[in-house]
């Protein structure tokens, strides 16, 4: 698991890659929170995210919700098939913007 961190202007971008289940969803979490703590406008870049588990499901929700407490914008780039279905049966496809690409995601802030 590896989780990177960047910017572009008022943007922070969080590429995830690897699994975000049970085992790595909690520390990722804990991570993020201290990360997105200022920010309003957030880019999660999952091009790299081979599953997501309910505990990562869950990771993300806590996330766009943090954000959109402050009246912020959570965009998810890089969904695997897999992984839209995934939200698509949870439903928690309704809460993101989705984008195919980081270029596309970051043109819609």
């Amino acid at each position: 698991m590896n989780v990177i961190y960047t910017t572009a202007g008022n943007i922070l971008i969080i590429a995830i890659e690897g699994s975000i289940d049970s085992n790595t969803a909690g520390d990722i979490q804990v991570n993020l929170y201290e990360r997105v703590a200022e920010a309003t406008n957030v880019l999660l870049d999952l091009s790299e995210v081979d599953f997501v588990s309910s505990a990562g499901l869950r990771m993300l929700l806590l996330i766009y919700r943090q954000i959109k407490s402050r009246n912020g914008k959570v965009i998810l780039s890089g969904v695997s098939d897999e992984i839209k279905d995934i939200m698509a049966l949870t439903g928690f496809i309704n809460f993101f913007e989705i984008f195919q690409n980081k270029a596309d995601a970051l043109n819609s802030f």
